[in-house]
């Protein structure tokens, strides 16, 4: 395959291999669940160096798809804005993931078992990390929804309406946790909400990756 082929290839691989894990660890995890706890806890406790390596993988993988984004959308005959954006935005979303994988989130809504629910500066860069990859993966399909529809106006539609999914998700993930940390609802989605920005984001990745290993698939409107 073309060097530009085996970089879009990664976006299609860091897609499928971060949720998958995610949901496949989650799953199997004592005392972790995937409709209460959020994705960053399974980088602690038991098994917890498996997320680590996890996102960090998967940062590389979609530095990767960045890369090969920037090579395909500089190709178009009058690169927009676009071609400088998404490229960083996905950077972001990837340097995001990588950090939090390397600095763990705070124990909370009792996960780990036994561990007692604090508050520390590593827990907080996490949580920056985490708002910092969700705006990305929220923030990408908007900025190329356009330019990568081809002659299909549906690519458009799908791609607003996973970015618009994204923040929604994630936001009503951040509100739930609050209220189960306040003791106002428990337990709440927030584990729920949380994978779902998740997968919506990454399933968009994956498509964009299919898209644009296809031809006539860049183009200004």
């Amino acid at each position: 395959m073309r060097p530009t082929t085996i970089l879009l290839t990664c976006g299609i691989a860091a897609g499928l291999l971060v949720p998958a894990l995610i949901l496949t660890d989650g799953a199997t995890r004592p005392g972790y669940s995937l409709l209460h706890h959020g994705a960053s806890q399974l980088g602690t406790g038991q098994r917890g160096w498996l997320q680590t390596v996890n996102f960090v993988i998967g940062g590389l993988l979609l530095l990767a798809f960045a890369t090969g984004l920037r090579r395909m959308l500089c190709r178009a005959p009058q690169p927009g804005r676009e071609a400088i954006w998404g490229p960083i935005l996905l950077t972001a979303a990837d340097l995001a993931l990588a950090v939090a994988g390397i600095v763990p989130t705070d124990p909370a809504l009792g996960y780990p078992p036994d561990r007692p629910e604090v508050i520390t500066a590593a827990g907080r860069v996490h949580g920056l990390a985490g708002l910092v990859l969700f705006a990305a993966l929220a923030a990408t399909p908007f900025v190329l929804a356009r330019h990568l529809r081809g002659s299909n106006q549906g690519w458009v539609t799908y791609s607003r309406w996973s970015g618009a999914l994204v923040i929604a998700s994630a936001l009503a993930a951040g509100i739930a946790f609050r209220l189960d940390m306040q003791g106002a609802l428990r337990p709440a989605p927030a584990g729920l909400l949380e994978h779902a920005a998740l997968l919506v984001g990454f399933a968009w990745i994956i498509a964009a990756g299919l898209r644009l290993r296809r031809p006539n698939t860049v183009g200004e409107v």
